[in-house]
C-alpha cells in the first residue's frame, strides 16, 4: 500500500477519532515515502496543524459545512463534469465494475467517485500509475483547488498535495470552462446526476491485487 495516498484519503474524508490522530504522525508518513515534494509536504503538516489545534467536533462542523453545502468544492469527482446528467447511475455501476476488475471491493457506502475512494484505490497500486491515474482527473482536481485557494480553505493544501502528484499540471483553460459549467448548489436542491469519467489506466495489471 501506498501510504502518501491512503493518508489523504483519509484527511480528505469525514474527519473521526482515528483520523484525528493522523494528524500527528502525517509528516513522517509523507517524508517516509518520499512522493511529495518538499513544499506540499509542508502544506499537509500546516493542514493537520489547523485541525489538531482545534477539537474534533469543529473539524467535522468545518467539513460538513464546506464539502457538503458547496459544489464548487464537491468531492465527487462527476459532479464538476456533467451536472445534471442523467447518466450517472450507468456510470456509477461502470465505476463499480472497473474498481472490482482491479481486486477493489468498496467497504464504506460511499459513491464509488468519492475522491477519499478513488485515493483509496490509488493507494493500492504503484506509484507511477497512480501518478498517471490522477492525470486522468488533473482538471477536477484543479478546479477545486482554485475553489478553495479562493476561499483561503485549509483543505487547500491537501488538494495541492495531489496535483504535486500527478503526472501532469491542471490546464488553466479547461480549469475555467469546467468551472464556468459550475452554479452553487446545497443540500435543499435537487440531487443531480453526472457521468464518468474515462480512467487512462484501467487494464493495468498494478492493480490486480486485493483489499485488505
Amino acid at each position: 500500500m501506498i501510504n502518501t495516498y491512503k493518508l489523504l484519503s483519509l484527511l480528505l474524508s469525514y474527519p473521526d477519532e482515528e483520523i484525528y490522530k493522523l494528524t500527528f504522525e502525517a509528516e513522517s508518513v509523507l517524508k517516509e515515502d518520499q512522493l511529495l515534494s518538499i513544499d506540499a509536504v509542508e502544506g499537509v503538516s500546516e493542514f493537520c496543524k489547523f485541525f489538531s489545534s482545534r477539537n474534533l467536533i469543529e473539524w467535522q462542523e468545518h467539513y460538513v459545512q464546506l464539502f457538503d453545502y458547496s459544489r464548487s468544492v464537491s468531492l465527487h469527482l462527476f459532479e464538476h463534469l456533467h451536472g445534471d446528467s442523467k447518466d450517472r447511475g450507468q456510470a456509477m455501476v461502470d465505476l463499480i465494475h472497473f474498481y472490482e476488475s482491479a481486486g477493489f471491493s468498496m467497504v464504506k457506502p460511499e459513491l464509488p467517485d468519492y475522491l477519499p475512494v478513488f485515493l483509496e484505490f490509488l493507494s493500492l497500486g504503484t506509484p507511477e500509475n497512480g501518478s498517471k491515474m490522477l492525470a486522468d482527473v488533473i482538471d477536477i482536481l484543479g478546479v477545486i483547488h482554485h475553489k478553495l485557494v479562493a476561499k483561503d480553505n485549509p483543505f487547500r493544501h491537501l488538494l495541492y498535495a495531489l496535483i504535486n502528484l500527478s503526472a501532469i499540471k491542471p490546464n488553466e483553460q479547461k480549469i475555467a470552462m469546467i468551472s464556468s459549467r459550475l452554479t452553487e448548489v446545497n443540500l435543499d436542491e435537487a440531487y443531480e446526476e453526472e457521468e464518468p469519467v474515462t480512467f487512462g489506466c484501467q487494464n493495468s495489471p498494478e492493480y490486480k491485487q486485493e483489499t485488505r
